[in-house]
C-alpha cells in the first residue's frame, strides 16, 4: 500500500490522506494507518487528471510545409490546406506524430483524450494508427476516438460509408461538421446522419458545430432537438459553437433553456477559435468564444480543450490544458475570486462529465488513484500561477515526477538594502 500524506485535496477540504491499494483508492482522510511507502506531498494541491476534450492527434506538427500555409488564418483555408497535406500521409508518419502529441499531453498533466480522427480518406490511414495507439497506451491515458469527416459527410463523396466503416472499426464517437457542407440543408441532413448512426452503433456524439462567425449558423438547434427526443443530451456534445457568441440573445436565452432541459455537453476552444474567428471583422472583432460564462453559470455544462498542436490551422498548442485555462477565462470574463476557486473543473470534471467517464473519475474511495500534484497549495494559487504539475499519478504509480522547483542561485532583491 502507498499513502499519499500532506495533500491538499481539490474539491476535499476535509482530508489531507489517500491512501492506495493496488491502483485504487482505499481510504481518504486524516491519520490512516501507515503503509509500505509513505509520500509527502508537502500541503501541495491535488486535482485529478486534466481531460482534452477536443484534440486532432492526426493534424499535430503537419504545420510547417509549405502544403500547410493558411494565408487567412481562416477555418475553411485550414480544410483546404489539410487536404493538400494528408495526401503525403503514411501510416507510421501518422502513427509517430500522434504518439508525439499524446507524450506532449501526457507530459503536461493529461490521461484522458478525446481526438477527432479525419475519416475523408479512403484508407483510413490515421484511423488505423490511432486505433492501434489506443490500445497500446491504454494503460498510461484513456483516449476515445472520434469519427470525423473532416471535409462534410456530404461534401466528400462516400465519407457517411467511411463514417459507418470507422465506427465499426471500433471508434467511440459520431462528429461532424454540418457548417461545412455546401449547402445549409445538407448540413442539416449531416447532423440528423450523425444522430442516425450513433443511435445504431451505441455511440457517443461529438459534432463540430457552427464554428463559423454567421450568427444564422443554427446547426446546434437541430442537434440538440434530436438528441432531446431520442433522450441522448448527456452523451452527446456540440464542440465550438462559435456562432452562437454572435447570436443575438431572444434566440441564445430560448436555446439555453432548451440545452438544460436536453443535458446536452459544450466544449469550448479558446486559443485556436480566437486565433480563427472574427478574421473578416474590422472593429469589434469578435473574440470567437461561445458563451461559456452563460453556460457555467446555468449549469450547462462547458469543458475546454487544446484543438490543435502545430497544424494547418493553428500554429501553436503544446498540450497545456492550464493555458487553454488561463486564455479561455480571461476571453469568457470569469474570472471572480469564487469561479477562480472552481474553474480548475473546466479541464478535470466538465471534460469529464462530457467525455462520460464521470462515474470512474475524480478522487474517491474505490476508483482508480488518478490524480496529479501541482506546484500551488490552493486552486486559486494554481489559476494565478499556471501551476506546473509536478507528478501524475495513474493507478498509484507516478507517471512522471519533476524535481522541486528551486534556484542554483537564489533570487535576493533586498540584498543591497540590508
Amino acid at each position: 500500500m502507498i499513502k499519499f500524506t500532506n495533500a491538499n485535496i481539490y474539491r476535499n477540504s476535509d482530508a489531507s490522506e489517500i491512501l492506495v491499494k493496488n491502483g485504487i483508492i482505499e481510504q481518504i482522510g486524516h491519520n490512516l494507518p501507515a503503509a509500505d511507502e509513505e509520500i509527502d506531498l508537502k500541503g501541495r494541491l491535488i486535482v485529478p487528471p486534466y481531460v482534452d476534450s477536443h484534440l486532432h492527434l492526426d493534424y499535430v506538427y503537419t504545420g510547417g510545409g509549405d502544403d500547410a500555409k493558411n494565408a487567412s488564418g481562416t477555418l475553411f483555408e485550414g480544410i483546404a490546406r489539410w487536404h493538400d497535406v494528408k495526401k503525403n500521409q503514411t501510416f507510421e508518419d501518422a502513427k509517430q506524430r500522434m504518439l508525439k502529441g499524446i507524450q506532449e499531453e501526457v507530459s503536461k498533466g493529461v490521461q484522458y483524450i478525446r481526438t477527432h480522427i479525419d475519416v475523408c480518406d479512403p484508407d483510413l490511414t490515421g484511423l488505423k494508427a490511432m486505433l492501434e495507439l489506443r490500445e497500446a497506451l491504454k494503460d498510461n491515458v484513456t483516449i476515445q476516438i472520434v469519427a470525423f469527416p473532416q471535409e462534410g459527410m456530404y461534401a466528400y463523396k462516400g465519407a457517411d460509408e467511411l463514417m459507418e466503416e470507422a465506427l465499426k472499426m471500433g471508434a467511440d464517437c459520431v462528429g461532424g461538421i454540418p457548417h461545412f457542407e455546401w449547402a445549409y440543408e445538407f448540413g442539416q441532413d449531416s447532423v440528423r446522419k450523425t444522430v442516425e448512426l450513433a443511435m445504431k452503433y451505441d455511440k457517443l456524439i461529438d459534432v463540430h458545430c457552427d464554428e463559423t462567425d454567421d450568427p444564422m449558423s443554427r446547426h446546434v438547434q437541430l442537434l440538440n432537438a434530436l438528441v432531446m427526443i431520442e433522450g441522448i443530451g448527456e452523451r452527446t456534445a456540440a464542440s465550438h459553437t462559435c456562432s452562437f457568441g454572435s447570436a443575438d440573445d431572444a434566440y441564445a436565452f430560448r436555446m439555453m433553456g432548451l440545452f438544460e432541459q436536453s443535458g446536452m455537453n459544450f466544449i469550448a476552444l479558446p486559443t485556436e477559435n480566437a486565433y480563427l474567428q472574427g478574421r473578416q471583422d474590422t472593429y469589434p472583432k469578435r473574440r470567437g468564444l461561445t458563451r461559456v460564462k452563460e453556460f457555467w453559470e446555468s449549469g450547462i455544462n462547458v469543458s475546454f480543450g487544446q484543438d490543435s498542436i502545430n497544424d494547418p490551422w493553428y500554429p501553436a498548442g503544446n498540450g497545456n490544458l492550464m493555458n487553454i485555462l488561463d486564455n479561455g477565462i480571461h476571453l469568457a470574463q470569469t474570472m471572480s475570486l469564487p469561479q477562480l476557486d472552481v474553474c480548475l473543473d473546466l479541464i478535470t470534471f466538465n471534460g469529464a462529465k462530457t467525455l462520460n467517464i464521470a462515474d470512474d473519475y475524480g478522487i474517491e474511495v474505490g476508483r482508480a488513484a488518478n490524480f496529479l500534484v501541482l506546484d500551488a497549495d490552493t486552486p486559486f494559487e494554481a489559476v494565478r500561477q499556471r501551476a506546473d504539475v509536478l507528478a501524475s499519478i495513474r493507478n498509484g504509480q507516478h507517471l512522471f515526477k519533476k524535481p522541486e522547483p528551486s534556484y542554483e542561485i537564489e533570487l535576493d532583491v533586498f540584498r543591497k538594502t540590508k
